[in-house]
C-alpha cells in the first residue's frame, strides 16, 4: 500500500471501531513516513470537519524508552472529535480496546514556532490541570511496532480534562496523581515519573514540532505523557483522575 493508502486504511479502522493487522507486516516505511502517514490520516479528519485542538506525548517515561528500545518521544495529533467533557457518559462501541490513563494537559498561550527552553516557559504556557487520555490502538491485540504506532497517531483516542488552573511551575514535578475506576484507586503515581518534570514534555514537543515544520498554537492543549499504566476500560466503568492541588477529572463508559 501507498502511504496514503495506509492512512485511509487506519482511518476507517478508527471510524469502524474494528481491529486490523499491524501494516509494517506487509509494508515497509520508515519512522518518518510514519509521521508521514499519521499527518494524512488527520487529513481525512479534517475533510469530516474535524479541527486540531492539541498535540499528545508518548514515551514520556525513562524507563519506558530503555524498556522499547527507543532515544526519543514519540507524538500524536488531537483533534474536537477526541473531546470528552468531564462528567460526560460515553458509549464503549465506540472503541476498540481502550484503555484510560491519568496525565496532566497544558494549554497553550502564545504560538510555539521554535523549540523552546524551560526558562521560556511562562512565556508561552500559562494553565494545567488534571486529564485523563484515552488511548485505543486499531491493531489487533494492542499489538504493534514503534513505526505501526506512530502511523496509527499514537494510539489517540478520547481525552478528558479538568478545571483549567493557573500554570505552577515550582510545585508541579512533584504531584501526586491517582487514577479510580468505579470509586477504587487502580493506580498511583507522581508527576515526576513524565520526564521527571512534566514541563519537559512542552520543551520536547516545541523540538519536535518544529523539526516537522508545524506551529503549536495558542489555545490549543498539550497532554504531556501518562504518569502511570494504562488500564482497560469495561462496560459500566465509572474513570477519575485526581491531581494533587489541582482537583478530579471524570468521565463514564456504558
Amino acid at each position: 500500500m501507498t502511504n496514503q493508502e495506509i492512512a485511509k486504511f487506519l482511518d476507517k479502522a478508527a471510524q469502524d471501531a474494528k481491529a486490523v493487522e499491524q501494516v509494517s507486516v506487509h509494508n515497509n516505511f520508515s519512522l518518518e513516513e510514519a509521521y508521514e502517514i499519521q499527518r494524512l490520516s488527520i487529513k481525512e479528519r479534517e475533510a469530516r470537519g474535524e479541527k486540531i485542538v492539541g498535540y499528545k506525548l508518548g514515551f514520556t517515561s525513562y524507563a519506558k524508552m530503555e524498556q522499547m528500545g527507543v532515544h526519543d518521544l514519540i507524538w500524536g495529533i488531537l483533534t474536537d472529535e477526541m473531546t470528552i467533557q468531564s462528567g460526560d457518559e460515553v458509549n464503549l462501541d465506540r472503541w476498540i480496546h481502550p484503555r484510560a490513563e491519568p496525565e496532566i494537559a497544558f494549554k497553550v498561550k502564545k504560538d510555539i514556532t521554535k523549540p523552546i527552553a524551560l526558562a521560556e516557559i511562562s512565556t508561552y504556557i500559562d494553565e494545567m490541570a488534571v486529564a485523563i487520555e484515552i488511548i485505543d490502538s486499531r491493531y489487533k491485540n494492542f499489538k504493534f511496532s514503534l513505526k505501526d504506532v506512530v502511523a496509527d497517531n499514537c494510539s489517540s483516542t478520547g481525552y478528558v480534562i479538568g478545571k483549567w488552573q493557573d500554570l505552577d511551575i515550582e510545585n508541579i514535578a512533584d504531584l501526586n496523581i491517582s487514577l479510580k475506576i468505579n470509586d477504587e484507586i487502580v493506580e498511583k503515581g507522581n508527576s515526576s515519573a513524565i520526564l521527571d518534570n512534566p514541563l519537559k514534555s512542552v520543551i520536547e514537543l516545541s523540538r519536535l514540532a518544529s523539526e516537522a515544520g508545524l506551529t503549536v498554537k495558542k489555545g490549543q492543549v498539550i497532554l504531556a505523557g501518562a504518569a502511570t499504566a494504562a488500564v482497560y476500560l469495561k462496560n459500566n466503568n465509572k474513570i477519575e483522575s485526581e491531581l494533587e492541588n489541582f482537583g478530579k477529572v471524570e468521565f463514564s463508559v456504558k
